[in-house]
């Protein structure tokens, strides 16, 4: 599983980390990650403040903290699904730097600080990352 923003910052991680959090408990046997499309060297540490506070209201262990990710053709290549988390600003970015996966990813319509407030933003990808984790669970009780 691939997790993808602008930053790799603030809602990647947090759908990367939520996701691995959970996906034990449902018994599933995927692993998130988690990169972005367009990091910028203007983000204060290694990831956002909105992000860490919100897993810890949640008791989820951020795990190892790590400076934001570029995405490469490697992430790609080694995942089964990919999730961009805004497809207004991520399609385009994708069908800039890697126009053959655009529409081969899965988008999702969560928005950033610039337009939405960190409660929303991370609630909203609680209920995405809820909704993938069923959709995993009903898949895999079909396959198996």
């Amino acid at each position: 599983m691939l997790f993808l923003c602008t930053g790799n910052y603030y809602r990647s991680r947090f759908a990367e980390v939520f996701f691995n959090h959970l996906a034990p408990q449902h018994g599933l046997p995927w692993r998130a990650e988690s990169r972005g499309l367009r990091p910028s060297a203007g983000n204060v540490g290694p990831i956002s403040q909105h992000t860490l506070a919100a897993l810890k209201k949640l008791n989820v262990d951020p795990g190892e903290l790590r400076l934001p990710l570029l995405v490469t053709q490697a992430d790609f290549d080694r995942v089964q699904h990919v999730v961009a988390v805004k497809e207004a600003e991520h399609r385009l970015l994708m069908n800039e730097l890697f126009p053959h996966l655009t529409d081969k990813i899965e988008y999702w319509h969560v928005h950033d600080l610039d337009c939405s407030g960190p409660d929303d933003t991370i609630c909203h990808l609680q209920r995405e990352v809820l909704d993938l984790i069923g959709r995993l669970k009903e898949l895999r009780g079909e396959i198996g």
